[in-house]
């Protein structure tokens, strides 16, 4: 629901975005097209991941410190919704490469 609404946003705004993007994942001889998928990447420059959950964990910040490398993606946004204010499910996370 919370994806859906935010895409309905953005739409409107006419920002460039790709849903459920493919992240492909390269280990030795295998490569897979689709190891991850990001909730969204907008503008080919901004990866939101989302999340509905009592708290985030360190495996939450991880997975998208992650995306953002394999992505080769530098600026990254980890979004609760099961909070009482929006602004404090907002987490930024860079990709120091």
């Amino acid at each position: 629901v919370y994806e859906e609404i935010f895409c309905f946003e953005i739409i409107k705004e006419n920002i460039a975005f790709e849903r459920q993007k493919a992240i492909p994942l390269i280990h030795q001889t295998i490569k897979l097209d689709a190891g991850f998928r990001a909730d969204l990447i907008l503008e080919n420059k901004l990866l939101v991941e989302f999340k509905s959950i009592e708290l985030l964990a360190d495996i939450h910040y991880k997975q998208v410190q992650t995306y953002l490398k394999l992505a080769n993606l530098k600026l990254g946004l980890l979004i609760n919704f099961n909070v009482v204010y929006l602004k404090d499910g907002i987490k930024r996370i860079v990709n120091t490469y």
